[in-house]
Parts: structure tokens; sequence; C-alpha cells
């Protein structure tokens, strides 16, 4: 070969790689992530799920242990809690082995009425960067009461790692933690829902947070959040602002309550200035009380199974397991869970919520205190699967603690460091490395 071309072919083998190296920090900068991501990453979902179907990695749950020894772990897990959830105290309950107690009646003044048509104004509406509805969604619930960031401050709290590992999931918990320690506001989170009450909040000045299902496409649901800022009595819906798909987005009564707010144990998320925080709880009457309130919404999803088919019964199924985790229920928590993911393979492909491991992680929690460690881990696994990459946080802190039950302290201690590698702020996961004398991650 002659020395110009054997120089020529040396320069190209050494600008190649220095090319791809370039080509992946100059992507992994924010600003440039922020408008390419969104077509690098549907490209490749699209040949990762031809490859490997998502929707077809099924869950089955293992046998339960005997009831004898359920209840022996349950109240050893409740004794070594520092702050154990109280189950609830006696009450009427309805006829089955899974009853779920009803909340007690509680006097209430009648309503006052509120006008048929509510228009909140002064929120600053925001289109989200990719996986980034919940930050997005909260900074314009903040912007309604003058905070002056938008989503790149909120997402730097939320989802610090997003470019390195794209965070899947904002939780409401953290988007109160948020409110409370950044944003100089107060806020409540509730379930169980329903239109009348939004209508109450927003008549009386309030946005509200809800978080839903979403799918425009055959096997593709998601969760996502969106704000309601407004709603008609006479055209039957709400006045969203929803950050994936554009400001001022109608949405119907029925298609909220009866669909996909269901999806999410009709979840709500309030904002409020410290001072008007009589005015919210009043309006929230008895569902203020948080006991309450998970009461009335397991009572609610109870009731969901009962009338339900296909896939919302499985979500009303989920539901009760969420609801009754709260209520310190872990036995019949585990048990609703079971029936939910028992009817995942009976939904047609093209609707399991595949995804739903993502944004709720009561299975683990009520598995893990159930003494069901292998069911933990054999769920974490198959969602981390479904997912096709190893980033969820919230999925290594509960297998960690799984392996830990069972003794395997060194895959426990790496479960727990991949949680808080994927999100420094992940203090459970941090607290358990703390606990184990663990320094670094």
């Amino acid at each position: 070969m002659p020395p110009m071309r054997k120089r020529l072919g040396l320069i190209v083998l050494l600008a190649v790689p220095l090319l791809c190296l370039c080509a992946a920090a100059t992507y992994n900068l924010p600003p440039i992530h922020d408008r390419l991501a969104w077509r690098v990453q549907t490209l490749l979902t699209k040949v990762r799920y031809t490859l490997n179907p998502p929707e077809q990695v099924v869950f089955v749950p293992q046998s339960t242990i005997d009831a004898t020894a359920v209840e022996a772990i349950v109240r050893a897990t409740l004794g070594a809690l520092a702050t154990p959830t109280p189950l609830p105290p006696p009450t009427a309950t309805r006829p089955g082995p899974t009853a779920t107690p009803l909340p007690s009646p509680t006097p209430t003044l009648p309503p006052t009425p509120i006008p048929d048509k509510v228009n909140l104004t002064g929120i600053r509406h925001e289109y989200q960067k990719l996986n980034n509805c919940g930050p997005t969604t909260l900074a314009m619930a903040l912007s309604f009461w003058g905070w002056q960031g938008d989503q790149r401050d909120t997402r730097a709290f939320l989802r610090p790692n997003f470019v390195q590992y794209d965070d899947k999931n904002v939780m409401p918990a953290e988007m109160v933690r948020y409110v409370e320690t950044q944003a100089g506001l107060k806020a409540v989170v509730r379930v169980g829902g329903d239109v009348d009450l939004l209508k109450r909040l927003v008549a009386d000045g309030f946005p509200v947070i809800v978080e839903k299902g979403l799918q425009q496409h055959p096997r593709d649901w998601l969760g996502h959040y969106a704000l309601i800022s407004g709603y008609d009595d006479a055209r039957q819906r709400f006045i969203t602002q929803d950050s994936f798909i554009m400001p001022d987005l109608p949405v119907a009564y029925k298609d909220l309550s009866d669909h996909w707010w269901r999806d999410f144990n009709y979840v709500y998320l309030v904002i409020y200035p410290p001072q008007d925080e009589a005015q919210v709880l009043q309006i929230l009457g008895p569902q203020a009380d948080e006991t309450y309130n998970f009461q009335y919404a397991a009572q609610k999803a109870e009731d969901e199974t009962q009338t339900l088919s296909g896939r919302d019964l499985y979500f009303a199924w989920f539901n009760l397991g969420t609801n009754r985790l709260a209520l310190g229920d872990y036995v019949g928590a585990a048990q609703a869970y079971d029936q939910a993911f028992a009817l995942f393979p009976t939904i047609p492909d093209d609707d399991r919520p595949w995804r739903m491991l993502w944004y709720q992680v009561g299975p683990y929690a009520a598995y893990y205190y159930t003494g069901r460690y292998d069911d933990v881990i054999n769920l974490g696994n198959a969602t981390l699967t479904a997912l096709g990459a190893p980033i969820l946080e919230e999925t290594f802190y509960w297998m960690g603690k799984a392996r830990e039950a069972q003794g395997d302290l060194d895959k426990a201690i790496q479960d727990y460091q991949r949680a808080v590698k994927l999100n420094p702020d992940s203090t459970p996961a941090r607290a358990e490395l703390q606990r184990l004398g663990v320094t670094g991650s």
C-alpha cells in the first residue's frame, strides 16, 4: 500500500471513533438532547418493541404462604417499622373474604352552589420535553400562583439524571416535596376523586393536577399529568392545560371520570398558598382526613370490581390494592394485586397497560410486607425486561429490600446503589446504604 494511502487510512481509522465520541457528547448537552431525544428514542423504541414486544411480558405471582405465617410476618413488620401505618379501626364491612372497611358517615353541610362555567386564567402553558409531563405540569400549576420558573427548574429537582438515565416517572409525592421545599407553597394529594370535587376546587380558584392514562396508539398506554383549569357544565367538559397535546384542551367529564382517571386511582393534587389551607380543607370536606380518604377510595374501587370488565377491571383491582396498602392492610392489598395481575394476560395486546409499574410501585410493598420476596424480585425483573433498560430507581430499591430480607446482602447493596445512581435524591435507598454502613455509590 502506498504511504499516502496508508496515512489516509490511519487518519480515517482514528477519526471515526473520535467523531462518534464528539457526536455522543454533543447529543448529551441538554439543549441538543431536548431537541433530538424525541426522534432518537422513538426510533429506538420502535425497533426494540418490534423485536421484544413489552406487552407480552407477563408477571405471574407465586403461591402465597399460609395465612398464619402471613399474619405473623405482618405483625413483625409493623412492629419493626419506625412509623407504622395503623390498621383502620373496626367498622362495618361488606360481606366476603376480602371486604373493605366502609368509611364512617360524617355529617356535612349542604354544598354551596357553584357557577355553571369557570375558566381560570394566569397559567403559563408549556409544551413538555421528553418524558417531562410531570415537571412541566407542575411548572404550569405553579405559574398560576406567580412562580417564575419553568419545566427546566422542576425537572432539575424531580429528574436530576434525565439526560443520562431518562427517569421515566415523577410521582405526586415528589411534586409535593418540590412545592413545599422549593416554591414556598403547600400542596395536598388525595385519591378517589370525582367530577364534582374537581369543579368545586376550580370554582374556588384552585387549579388541580390529575394523573391519568393516555393512549393515542395501540400498545402504547402511558401515564400522563394534566392541569384542570376550568369547566363548562353546558358542554359537560373540563378545560385542561396539557403539556403534550395543547393548551385549553377540552376533556369530557365522562371520558375523564369513567375511563382515564381510573388508571391512577382518581388521584389529584392541589397547590395553594399557606394562608389558604383552611379553605382547601373545607372544600375537601371529609376527604381532608387521609385515613377516611383511603377508606373511601378503597370502597369505590371494590364497588368497581363488581361492575367492570377488561382493562377497567384490571385498574379497579390495582386501585383496591393501592388503597388497602395505604390503610396498612398488606394481606388484602397483596390479594387485590394478585387479582389485577391475573387479569393482565386476558387484556388484548393493543390495550395492555404494560408500563404500570413505571408509575405505581404498590405491589412491591404489598408483597414485601407479606414475606413474598421472590414475587418482589420477579416483578422487578419483569418490569425492567419490559422497559428494556435498568432505569427505574423505585424498582431497584424494592428489589434491594427483598434481597436483603433473603440474606443476599451483596446484591441488595448493588440494587440500593443503582437506585441512588439513577436518582441521587433517592432518599430511601440512600438511607438503606447508610444503615448498612456503605459509603459512595
